[in-house]
Formats: structure tokens, sequence, C-alpha cells
């Protein structure tokens, strides 16, 4: 299965309901707010990025990775920072050029595969901005990679993940409310779950996910050469889980 090209169909689906969270654009008040300098952008469901820890923007250079949906790329644009938005659905990416638009701002849109940044020449950015997209990743140890490739010394990568304890419960029951531990991690939907249970997700036209381990999505970054400077966690909501433990890590990590 060419995931790649799947999960890019299942997001330009996404895109055309309007019903995801995470394809709907910001509004102009936002962006207005942001040129005067106040900002609110999102890396997992809830909690701000607290400012502290960006690096200045005003005049840097900034990859939104995954991060098309006309969210955070248009506000970083707002802020002064030369923007480029990298994401694997035209139909995102399209959401941040409508934004671009009607804004009036500068901003560069470009479709790929986040394990794969050849199109970016080494040390060209000084903030990565990753928000929750690795779960739609099969290899996220090569994003690490790419990451620390095109990241400059100093340069600084925001992410946010899916704490793979979200992955070990039968989230069908999930849904209906029963916690049932059903599956080991690492976890694809692909392998992990019935066959007739990844049919209904695929006619659905959702998009298929992983849930990486922890030594992947922490000790990956390590090992890709970045070194994790904070972290903080974050709750799903409509899950019940959010009454037990988090579903989400950000993490903030450094170039040295």
């Amino acid at each position: 299965m060419d995931i790649r090209s799947y999960n890019r169909d299942a997001w330009n689906k996404q895109v055309e309901s309007g019903e995801n969270r995470w394809t709907q654009p910001v509004s102009h008040e936002i962006i207005e707010k942001a040129r005067q300098g106040e900002f609110s952008i999102l890396l997992t469901e809830n909690i701000p990025v607290p400012h502290r820890w960006f690096p200045p923007l005003k005049g840097a250079d900034v990859l939104c990775l995954a991060s098309g949906g006309g969210q955070q790329g248009p506000v970083l644009a707002a802020l002064g920072a030369n923007v480029t938005v990298f994401d694997n659905s035209p139909g995102q990416l399209k959401q941040d050029q409508l934004v671009a638009e009607r804004e009036a701002l500068v901003l560069r849109t470009v479709e790929g595969d986040a394990a794969d940044l050849s199109t970016f020449a080494d040390e060209s950015f000084d903030l990565i901005f990753n928000p929750v997209s690795t779960a739609f990743m099969a290899d996220v140890r090569a994003v690490w990679r790419e990451c620390a490739r095109v990241l400059r010394r100093g340069g600084v990568l925001m992410t946010g993940s899916m704490n793979p304890i979200h992955y070990i419960f039968d989230l069908y029951k999930a849904d209906e409310g029963v916690l049932e531990v059903a599956h080991p991690i690492p976890y694809s939907d692909l392998t992990s779950i019935p066959k007739e249970d990844l049919d209904e997700l695929m006619e659905k036209g959702l998009p298929v996910e992983f849930g990486h381990s922890l030594t992947d999505l922490l000790g990956g970054q390590c090992s890709a050469g970045l070194m994790i400077t904070d972290l903080y966690e974050d709750y799903m909501m409509d899950s019940p889980l959010h009454n037990y433990h988090p579903s989400y890590i950000a993490t903030r990590t450094i170039k040295p």
C-alpha cells in the first residue's frame, strides 16, 4: 500500500468535509493580532505553545512541516517570519494559500513527504514547526533525520506527537467508553486491527495511523543529533482516555 498517496487523498477529503478542526483556516482577527505581536498556536489539541519556546521570529526562516490547513503558517508569517508550509495534502496547502491571499501575506507552499525534504538544502531553517502529524507517517526516524539536516546550528524543532499509550486500547470500544488493552506498541492500522476494521476505516476515507514508540518519538530525535530542551503533555478531550492519561506529547529540541 502506498501510504503517502492514500493519506494524501484522505486529508484532501478531510478538507472537503470541513469538519476536521486541523483543516479550518484562521480568521482575519487572529492574523491582525499576530501582526501586533499577539499569537497563540498549537502543536497539540488544547495547550498553546509557550512563547518562550520560540526563537526571534522576525526575519526567521520557518518550515511548517506537515502543517497545512491555514493555521500555523499564516500566523507565523504575520509575525514576520519567512514561512514555507510543507504538507502531503494539496487540499491542506490550499487553505494556507487562501489565508495568504486574503490577508496579503507572503508564504511559500510545497507538497511532499516529511520523510524526504530533499527539495531543501542543508541548514536552511531556523525553526521547524510540526503539529501532530507523525501519527500518519510510517517512518518517524526518517522525519527526524531530515529535520536535523535542514535545521541550522542552534535551530529549533517543535513537534506534537501522539502518546503511544493512546494506541494500546481497542479504539472502537473506546468510542463506547470502554478502555480495553488490545494492541502492542508500535501500532499500525495496517497490521494491528482486523482486516474488516481496516476496510471500514478506508471506506470512510480516514487517514491511516501509526503509534510510534517513545524510543522512536523521543530517542529518535536525539539519535538524529537533536537535543530535547523541554516538553509538555496534552489531552484528547473527545476520548475517554483523557480521564486517565494525556494522549499528546509536545517537545522542543535544538540542533547544537
